[in-house]
């Protein structure tokens, strides 16, 4: 008797979390599946100021740099806040502003006794733009087309946008790591993009984002979370995306490549830094992102579960492969908008691996805090 109720409720159990799994398919992802791409060229002549802040980074400046740069677009400005770089970076950028007069350079040296951060150098970036409306990406990040402005600042156009989320993929290499990584990066952008869609922005990719300099100063900036190293790019969205005042921009040309870690500890360094800010999250997304984690991995324990206690197992494989294929019918036009169908292919194997690795990292940011962005 009692081996027939634990046999029950892991069957139980496991429908449960299937129930919530479509709920989260059905209800946030599919958004983005119906979003409608514009492909048309917009005209924009709203003046643009590109921010980056880049530490030591000299290689990636002289490398990438010149792709924003060379944008195709009539008035802009690129900032960069060179912070405390202990490398050649003042060199390179001093090199560049020779040849594009449009570079603005903001230096930042180190004092012994006030550590700085990304959010420093950028406030220091944005006090320095001369323009309203700010795009930002990183010193490492190479632009798709040098249409990458013109489509970003085309939603500035609209009513009330101030906020405006873009997408960062990674560079496709052919090792495991690097496929679990640019799936995490699809689906993390699946949801944030969904719920933007969805009216609910909850967080944005720092690599790929606009927002207008009255909305950073009016809600006093960083100013709530400048005591934790990251946050630049989620929390801001977090406190200040609202229904009205957010879009998205996915279009080919806008994407912004970038490369992945390629070790198991630089990765842990990178998330470690990025997940404890996931506290911080307003209420409602903290548990709305903990209950599609939690669900997720305890989808996958309790179907294994029901196999190994052999209590309706054409039932629990018949809800398994349900939930796969849905999940194919919903990703599939989101998978092609952000250029990674070939991942469709992997989708049940590097699902399973995904809702480890955030489930472990969401542990390890809870309790684990870091003191330093580079």
């Amino acid at each position: 008797m009692l081996e027939t109720y634990i046999r029950l409720t892991f069957f139980v159990l496991f429908l449960l979390v299937f129930i919530v799994q479509l709920y989260y398919l059905i209800s946030n992802h599919k958004s983005l599946s119906a979003y409608v791409v514009a492909d048309e060229l917009p005209e924009v002549k709203i003046p643009i100021s590109v921010i980056i802040s880049a530490r030591n980074e000299s290689k990636n400046l002289q490398e990438y740099l010149p792709s924003i740069l060379e944008q195709n677009y009539p008035d802009f400005e690129v900032v960069v806040v060179n912070d405390c770089s202990s490398d050649d970076s003042d060199e390179v950028l001093d090199a560049l502003k020779v040849t594009y007069p449009q570079l603005k350079i903001v230096t930042i040296t180190e004092h012994a006794r006030f550590k700085t951060g990304k959010k420093f150098a950028l406030t220091l970036g944005i006090k320095a733009a001369k323009n309203e409306h700010l795009l930002f990406t990183d010193a490492d990040c190479m632009p798709s087309s040098n249409n990458w402005i013109t489509r970003m600042a085309a939603h500035f156009n609209t009513n009330n946008v101030q906020l405006v989320l873009g997408y960062s993929p990674y560079y496709k290499t052919g090792n495991f790591l690097n496929a679990l990584i640019r799936f995490e990066t699809l689906k993390t952008a699946i949801n944030y993009l969904s719920a933007a869609l969805n009216g609910d922005p909850y967080m944005g990719i720092g690599r790929n984002m606009a927002y207008t300099k009255t909305l950073f100063f009016s809600n006093k900036g960083f100013a709530s979370h400048m005591h934790v190293m990251s946050g630049d790019d989620d929390l801001f969205v977090n406190q200040n995306g609202t229904t009205s005042n957010t879009a998205i921009e996915i279009h080919p040309e806008t994407f912004m490549y970038t490369h992945a870690k390629t070790s198991i500890a630089a990765l842990y360094r990178q998330k470690k830094r990025h997940m404890g800010v996931g506290k911080l999250y307003r209420n409602n997304h903290r548990r709305m992102l903990s209950f599609d984690a939690m669900s997720g991995l305890l989808f996958y324990v309790f179907f294994i579960c029901c196999l190994a206690v052999y209590f309706e197992p054409i039932l629990a494989v018949g809800l398994f492969v349900f939930r796969w294929i849905l999940q194919i019918l919903v990703y599939r036009k989101s998978f092609i908008k952000l250029n990674a169908k070939s991942q469709l292919w992997y989708l049940p194997f590097l699902d399973f691996v995904y809702y480890i690795y955030i489930n472990v990292f969401g542990v390890i940011g809870t309790f684990v805090k870091t003191t330093q962005w580079k």
